[in-house]
């Protein structure tokens, strides 16, 4: 079908591939870093058109004939009524909003009240949590503020060339705060609360629609979110999940339906293909592994990992609930972690080790059955973050989370979704590809991991958790 690429501006950098457009074999890369401060909140929105330039030098978009856009999320740029930048855009990692967004939570009636309204509680991410706080802090600004975008949209746009018509996809616009994955529409009564005033907002396009043509003839598709194209680039579909571990964690999956929570423990946001992703995070992940190297005095993760796998199953009754900076899933941001379990036989590193990974494991775990909980089902969980690649991680994971693990070899997903959207919107215009259904590329080269007859074991390790969780914080998921 000829030769399409997906970017990925994510918050540091942009990453391209190009790929066959039937295959989605990779035919060229390009990397470039945007040109900002590390851990900058005020950002010119020129700079992630700069980084896109130089990691598209040297003809590596020649022949291509489609682009998709991923770009990182929560990120507000604010446009007057011209189309100007009335002020820098936020971006994601923005923590100044987190007084704006409690007062937006309240200002609604509670967690529960926007759960159903948007399928998300407002945190200092959100973008509608940045306007509440430029209408607080930066009400000049505020005042002029006409038109609202994120990053991909805004690349989109640009890549355009500033059509009149200004583009979204439900999957990024799942992540404002105020557009609703179970009522596929905007509430711009919640924008108002936040900024004062109405403002225009992007058009939603569907997953295989076109944004547009550029006067060359280079198709641009909707685009989407870092993650929700990330999960295009996987090949996930119905049955899978995605656990991320970071320093924090996240259960995320593919279901046919938007799930609200009356408690706001699940996040309901969209994906790229028509399906949803309900996510549920924890406070807590990778930080519990280091924090229990550096008790031990262990230089590294991986010696950590040795050390662990030189315990048995249960840490010989040691169990760590790893709730070190609080916890959002239990909803316990005021506590701390415990150590249990603690006998004569019991104080010795390799069992601390092995309890480490099993707390982290346990508490991902805890988050799933949320989604189960709802009738998500889980039959293959992915495994994202460098600590996927950990063989504690890789032993212990498939017993605790019941299902198969597979643990995807590196690679730019985000930009590969974007590049495989690209594909079905050219394949839609050209009448060779249906909008139901994206094309048929290849699944993540990956390694696979199967419960087998450690299942029972696993399930025994995760009732000991279980059970020791709800010794400590009884009832702390309502049972």
């Amino acid at each position: 079908m000829g030769i399409v690429a997906g970017l990925d501006s994510s918050s540091d950098s942009t990453r391209i591939v190009v790929c066959d457009a039937d295959t989605g074999a990779v035919l060229r890369q390009g990397h470039a870093a945007h040109p900002v401060e590390p851990k900058a909140t005020d950002v010119d929105p020129q700079a992630w058109l700069l980084s896109l330039g130089e990691a598209a030098t040297g003809g590596l978009l020649e022949g291509v004939e489609a682009i998709g856009v991923a770009a990182q999320q929560h990120g507000l740029v604010p446009l007057d009524p011209q189309g100007a930048l009335v002020r820098p855009a936020l971006v994601g990692n923005d923590k100044r909003a987190q007084v704006a967004a409690a007062d937006l939570v309240e200002g609604l009636g509670g967690r529960s009240a926007w759960a159903e309204a948007v399928g998300v509680v407002p945190h200092s991410g959100l973008p509608l949590a940045k306007l509440r706080w430029l209408a607080r802090t930066e009400p000049e600004h505020a005042q002029r503020i006409a038109m609202l975008l994120q990053p991909h949209d805004w690349l989109v746009w640009q890549l355009l060339g500033r059509p009149a018509r200004r583009t979204t996809d439900r999957g990024a616009a799942s992540t404002t705060g105020y557009w609703s994955a179970r009522g596929n529409t905007y509430r711009p009564d919640l924008v108002e609360l936040a900024l004062g005033h109405q403002a225009v907002l992007p058009e939603v396009l569907g997953p295989a629609e076109a944004a547009g043509t550029t006067p060359e003839g280079l198709l641009i598709s909707a685009g989407t979110g870092e993650t929700m194209a990330a999960a295009l680039g996987l090949g996930l579909g119905t049955g899978d999940a995605v656990v991320s571990l970071g320093a924090s964690g996240s259960v995320m999956a593919v279901h046919h339906e938007a799930l609200t929570d009356p408690d706001g423990a699940i996040t309901s946001y969209a994906d790229a293909t028509g399906m949803h992703l309900p996510v549920v995070h924890t406070s807590n992940a990778v930080r519990a592994l280091r924090g229990t190297a550096e008790m031990l005095g262990v230089d590294s993760l991986d010696e950590l990992s040795a050390l662990a796998l030189t315990s048995t199953p249960g840490s010989s009754g040691l169990v760590l609930l790893p709730y070190l900076e609080g916890e959002r899933t239990p909803n316990l941001p005021h506590t701390a972690g415990t150590l249990s379990g603690l006998r004569r036989e019991s104080m010795k590193p390799e069992h601390l080790a092995r309890a480490s990974f099993e707390g982290m494991l346990c508490s991902l775990a805890d988050a799933m059955d949320v989604l189960r909980g709802r009738g998500v089902e889980v039959r293959r969980v992915f495994l994202l973050g460098a600590v996927a690649g950990l063989p504690a991680v890789q032993a212990i994971a498939p017993a605790l989370f019941g299902a198969q693990v597979v643990v995807p070899q590196p690679a730019d997903y985000a930009a590969l979704g974007a590049a495989r959207q690209a594909a079905w919107a050219l394949g839609v215009s050209r009448g060779t590809l249906a909008p139901s259904t994206p094309p048929a590329w290849q699944g993540a080269a990956a390694q696979v991991f199967e419960p087998g007859d450690e299942l029972a074991v696993g399930q025994a390790v995760r009732q000991q958790y279980v059970a020791t969780r709800e010794q400590i914080h009884p009832g702390a998921f309502g049972g």
